[in-house]
């Protein structure tokens, strides 16, 4: 046992000493670091991480893979396929690599680009379901429909079930025009997974095509279900309930539309056609002035002001908006009979039959010879939700399917575009913001201080201001919640951090040197080397207060089965300093985190019988009593907690109501 040991040691200081050795062994600790930080979604941190591999170790294709991987959640969709590129030339038989970078052009529109990375990587690995997914989906974007529908079938015999799989083959025989096949799949899709929102809105679709519109209202009802916040799918819901009589159900969710986004083009635009159509004259004109305001090339909202505005008695206002759509459509002549109307409203005559005579010989030369003396039709807006791509491309509509579209409710599209979203055991969280209704976050040491914001107060901390006053830290200690690092931040504690780690190796780090030295790691989010450091500074000064502070906040983040350790430290430091309210906060989110109600309540009454006004205490406070079920002293904290300036707090007082 003692030769295995010694063999061991002679090992760790071969590794140790060794500087090609001890660069692997960095490269690759960097990497998994790198990795972990991803994990934890900051993407931006990440990088740098994969950065420091990429310089210690350029050869290398795993960083350059996972950069890339970085990049994409962050939809730098250009720099995630370069560094795909990278990794590839350092190692073209990584699978992975070819799905990511496809994945990156094809949401660039380079779908050709993207099925020849499929193909190069499903050489590799023919049974990777997503790369044969996105696959099929490039292959219909770029109108190869058998192709498409061979790679659909390969996918759906090994994966029967994959509701994606069906879903994408759905929506190529929608594109084929087989509805009752695409319909078919889309059911298939659903029974597999009914939490899928892109499938519900593109069988709406297809029932809105087949005039089913009670069916098309049941999807779009568990579309909102699932995503209640996103304010252009209450339009589609609109659309359905307007072509079922149901004016008021419609005006509802444009009024909804509108007030999770004001500033909804769309949304805005349809009120006012439901409006004009009630009646409801001034309100119509008042919501398509917005529209104007918003995009005054809006030509088809201007239309309809006109026409309101004739509807209102007013036929100057309604002059001037015809007058401006002639001034860009000198041909359009639906423009010339409206102004005939305007004119003949104000008593003008000549004028009135003027205008007519213009639009009459419009028409007459464009029947004579259509080619010489073709009509001006006024552009449906792009910055609309949706009006439909084919009526936007389509040169050849007749007069009527302009006019058509010149007052039809927009609507956002589920088959325009399909929405990819990149499959990988590392990605960004999915959350629903409405249910997850989580405390605020706790206090961490960092070198940066707190963006303003109303209810961000100083939080004071003795022994910390004594470390800035008198210079013992690298640099000015903070308290913040949530603390974040910008690239050139990070950039400079890795300078830091190598720095203070040479004064460890050469033995003339001070307990400040290894404080400073946790709390770049811990910011760096490497919570291993954090607690090492910390544990260092607490070896040198057993008294450190800001030391425990800092080593209950790693080791949490590091594992949160630490927790009972993280408590003891904050119970240490409270020893040395009783008055660290936002401690005493800290620990109440643990409690709150294990689901121990009572002692987090406990926790919060603390750190608010040192400080009144700690409105992130009455905040988490309330929250709490909420889970108990205590509702009348939930609401009195929260409310406390709003005036303090704690935004979130009307929101959830909003909602429980």
């Amino acid at each position: 046992m003692r030769d295995l040991v010694n063999i061991a040691i002679i090992l760790a200081t071969l590794l140790w000493t060794s500087p090609a050795l001890q660069a692997q062994v960095n490269a690759e600790q960097v990497i998994n670091i790198g990795r972990n930080v991803m994990s934890m979604d900051d993407y931006m941190l990440s990088i740098q991480y994969f950065n420091q591999a990429i310089k210690a170790k350029p050869y290398l294709a795993e960083p350059y893979f996972y950069r890339a991987l970085a990049k994409l959640q962050l939809e730098d969709y250009k720099g995630a396929e370069a560094d795909a590129t990278l990794s590839l030339q350092r190692n073209k038989f990584r699978t992975e690599t070819y799905r990511l970078r496809g994945f990156a052009r094809q949401v660039q529109g380079l779908d050709s680009l993207a099925i020849t990375d499929y193909v190069s990587g499903l050489r590799y690995n023919p049974r990777d379901k997503y790369m044969l997914y996105y696959k099929g989906v490039a292959e219909t974007e770029t109108g190869r429909y058998d192709d498409a529908d061979s790679t659909f079938h390969t996918l759906l015999e090994m994966y029967p079930h994959f509701e994606e799989g069906l879903a994408g083959r759905g929506r190529l025989n929608a594109v084929r025009g087989d509805t009752a096949a695409a319909i078919a799949d889309l059911d298939l899709a659903i029974a597999n997974n009914a939490l899928n929102t892109q499938t519900y809105l593109l069988r709406a679709e297809l029932n809105t095509k087949l005039l089913k519109w009670e069916e098309a209202l049941k999807d779009m009802d568990n579309v909102i279900r699932l995503q209640p916040r996103e304010s252009d799918l209450y339009l589609n819901r609109a659309f359905v309930r307007y072509n079922l009589d149901d004016f008021f159900g419609a005006m509802s969710d444009y009024n909804y539309a509108l007030e999770l986004n004001p500033g909804n083009e769309a949304a805005l635009f349809n009120r006012a056609l439901l409006r004009y159509e009630v009646k409801d004259l001034d309100r119509s004109a008042a919501d398509l002035t917005e529209v104007l305001k918003m995009d005054p090339t809006n030509f088809h909202a201007r239309f309809n002001l006109g026409l309101v505005n004739l509807q209102r008695k007013k036929p100057r206002e309604a002059a001037v908006q015809f007058a401006e759509i002639l001034k860009r459509y000198p041909r359009y002549h639906n423009g010339y009979y409206a102004m005939a109307e305007a004119y003949r409203n104000m008593g003008d005559m000549r004028s009135a039959m003027s205008y007519a005579r213009q639009g009459d010989d419009l028409v007459r030369k464009y029947v004579h010879n259509p080619t010489s003396h073709p009509l001006d039709r006024p552009a449906i807006q792009s910055g609309l939700a949706n009006a439909g791509k084919k009526a936007r491309d389509n040169d050849d509509e007749d007069e009527n399917e302009v006019m058509d579209r010149f007052n039809r409710l927009v609507t956002v599209s589920a088959s325009d575009e399909t929405s990819l979203s990149y499959d990988d055991k590392i990605k960004g969280r999915v959350q629903d913001r409405d249910m997850n209704i989580q405390p605020l976050e706790g206090f961490s040491l960092t070198f940066a201080a707190a963006a303003a914001t109303l209810d961000n107060k100083p939080v004071y901390f003795r022994e910390m201001d004594d470390f800035n006053n008198r210079g013992w830290a690298a640099r000015r200690l903070y308290l913040v919640s949530g603390p974040s690092v910008t690239e050139q931040e990070a950039e400079s504690l890795f300078a830091l951090a190598t720095s203070l780690d040479s004064k460890d190796a050469a033995g003339t780090a001070t307990a400040a040197d290894y404080l400073s030295l946790g709390v770049a790691r811990s910011t760096l989010k490497d919570y291993e080397a954090a607690v090492k450091a910390f544990n260092k500074a607490l070896g040198k000064n057993a008294s450190l207060a800001t030391a425990y502070v800092g080593r209950a906040d790693a080791l949490l983040k590091a594992d949160s089965q630490q927790s009972r350790l993280a408590l003891a430290d904050y119970d240490k430091a409270l020893d040395i300093d009783p008055r660290l309210a936002f401690a005493w906060l800290n620990k109440g989110n643990i409690y709150y985190d294990a689901g121990d109600f009572t002692s987090a309540i406990e926790c919060y009454t603390k750190a608010l019988q040192l400080d009144g006004a700690f409105g992130a205490a009455l905040y988490n406070r309330g929250l709490t009593y909420l889970r108990i079920g205590n509702r009348r002293l939930a609401f009195a904290d929260l409310s406390k907690a709003g005036e303090l300036g704690v935004l979130p707090s009307y929101n959830l007082l909003k909602r429980m109501k």
